[in-house]
């Protein structure tokens, strides 16, 4: 009998020592929620274009023999091997240190400092004062538009976003939600701005969040979910009882292989 009590008495010490219990309104979102229309104050701001953007630009026109020259960066394709694979990714403009870009015909064009839609306007411009092309067009989009989140959510990653548009739950709930153990009610934001780095701590608990200037995110931010007492408090027991409780296991089997051995 003692064989299968000694067994079962250590199972309920392992489970006694990692269980821990947390409250629930600090696991919930927006706690104070009442049904209501928030006004539209978190609207996502026109990001400006920063040295070492990565842009694709693509000019077209009625005549697209004279609009080719302009797209061949476009033509180019690199590989990238990351943790998830190979990637190949189409090429683009490189914003340099100075701020411009280096394009076809045009050569050196500010970008630093604009918004897309400035870009779009001194390209267009440049092409028609200089007569390259009649009724030219021009879309600009980033390609290094991405976000990490890091920290207690289910699966840190990098997020890229072709819509050039998320918002930060979108974020989450790409990277699986947080896990019971994040602090949504200090979740850091870190940011990049005007070359100074800017933390902010964003209360997900709160309906305020919904008027945030931090709602939408932006090129290059960083999420990292903190993890709370409950974590902190498992992991200190962990590295506390765990060779404790090795030792334990140890002398258990050696008593066991004893018992069964005695006829």
């Amino acid at each position: 009998m003692a064989r299968f009590l000694l067994p079962l008495v250590v199972a309920f010490c392992l489970a006694f020592l990692l269980s821990s219990c947390a409250n629930t309104k600090k696991i919930v979102y927006f706690n104070n929620v009442k049904d209501a229309t928030f006004p539209a104050t978190a609207v996502e701001r026109q990001n400006t274009i920063e040295p070492n953007d990565i842009l694709n630009i693509t000019i077209s026109s009625l005549n697209a023999e004279a609009s080719a020259p302009f797209n061949l960066q476009n033509n180019n394709i690199s590989r990238a091997t990351t943790v998830t694979g190979s990637n190949t990714e189409s090429g683009g403009y490189l914003v340099n240190a100075d701020g411009t870009i280096d394009m076809p015909i045009l050569g050196a064009v500010k970008a630093a400092g604009l918004t897309k839609e400035q870009l779009k306007d001194n390209i267009t411009n440049l092409i028609l004062t200089k007569k390259l092309l009649i009724d030219p067009i021009v879309d600009i989009r980033f390609l290094n538009y991405e976000v990490t989140v890091l920290g207690e959510v289910a699966k840190p990653t990098v997020i890229t976003v072709p819509s050039e548009k998320i918002s930060m739950l979108k974020a989450i709930g790409l990277a699986g939600d947080l896990t019971i153990y994040g602090k949504r009610n200090n979740v850091l934001l870190i940011r990049e701005e005007n070359g100074k780095k800017i933390t902010r701590h964003i209360d997900l608990t709160s309906s305020d969040f919904f008027n945030s200037p931090y709602y939408y995110l932006q090129p290059n931010d960083v999420i990292y979910v903190q993890p709370n007492s409950t974590r902190a408090a498992q992991a200190s027991r962990s590295q506390q009882y765990l060779p404790i409780l090795f030792s334990v296991l140890s002398v258990v089997a050696i008593v066991l292989d004893r018992i069964v051995r005695v006829p």
